[in-house]
């Protein structure tokens, strides 16, 4: 396969590394929940309403008893969920129309950029909150919203790149022996133009959960019971005088996982950025 060499550093990236700690507790914590805490999250005890942090429970309990640390635990599987399976139709359908668009040009280019243009008009938030509104309220809808909304960002990325790469020596190579476009595209370009996708995508998947956190706290997104974080802080605002923790703790769990991703996503791109100048 003909594309650029990729040299990776030596050097370690102290970003990297607490990223993926922060995030590998975040997906262990998703997987096996029942590891981090014994209580259901879905079980009331309405003798132990709105108790305030303690040992044994160490986030306190919501309006109808249920321990929170294990709704927030709980939780983390659904706000996860809701990060990689909202962002990864945008991703690889934004990629593949970014890459036919900046290799093929022409009408085919102009469409997609109209197209785009059209959409980057109206704020992001504001579209998936119409598009949900119009579908109903529920985790489905959301999706459906953020697929239809955020392939945009992709597209424009991978574009940019392609426009560059279509020109380098190697795609002439391939021309040269004979390599059909679509070879030359998906094996040869594509593997040289992703990695900014790849960055964008890292930090798109803590959009997406602020997305479905945005809609829960609405009313338009996850529905009660169900443990998400958004949805948890909802159900705190009318305790939020005298039971802070109810919206404290889920709110710091966004923060946590925020963090862990923008890292992880500083880091990748430091990484694909220095092999670049190699």
């Amino acid at each position: 396969m003909l594309k650029k060499k990729i040299n990776y550093g030596k050097k370690v990236n102290v970003g990297i590394i607490i990223g993926i700690s922060l995030f590998g507790i975040a997906l262990i914590m998703a997987i096996c929940p029942s590891l981090f805490t014994k209580f259901d999250p879905y079980t009331q005890d309405l003798t132990n309403v709105l108790h305030a942090p303690c040992e044994e429970h160490v986030f306190g309990t919501d309006g109808y008893g249920r321990d929170l640390f294990a709704r927030v635990v709980y939780g983390t599987r659904v706000d996860l969920m809701i990060g990689f399976v909202a962002m990864i139709v945008p991703f690889v359908l934004g990629s593949l129309i970014g890459i036919f668009a900046g290799y093929y040009g022409g009408i085919l280019d102009a469409i997609v950029m109209r197209i785009q243009d059209i959409m980057t008009a109206f704020p992001f938030m504001i579209l998936v909150i119409a598009i949900v509104t119009i579908l109903g309220p529920n985790i489905s809808n959301l999706y459906i919203a953020v697929w239809l909304v955020g392939w945009r960002d992709y597209t424009k990325l991978v574009r940019s790149e392609v426009l560059t790469e279509k020109n380098m020596d190697y795609v002439h190579a391939a021309k040269v022996l004979g390599y059909s476009d679509a070879r030359i595209m998906i094996r040869h370009i594509l593997p040289n133009t992703i990695g900014s996708a790849v960055v964008y995508a890292i930090s798109d998947i803590m959009l997406c959960m602020l997305v479905g956190a945005s809609l829960s706290f609405l009313g338009l997104g996850v529905q009660p019971p169900i443990p998400e974080w958004g949805a948890i802080i909802t159900e705190g605002r009318q305790y939020i005088t005298n039971a802070w923790w109810i919206c404290a703790f889920p709110g710091l769990a966004l923060a946590v996982m925020g963090t862990s991703l923008s890292l992880l996503g500083e880091g990748v791109s430091k990484v694909l950025t220095n092999d670049g100048r190699r």
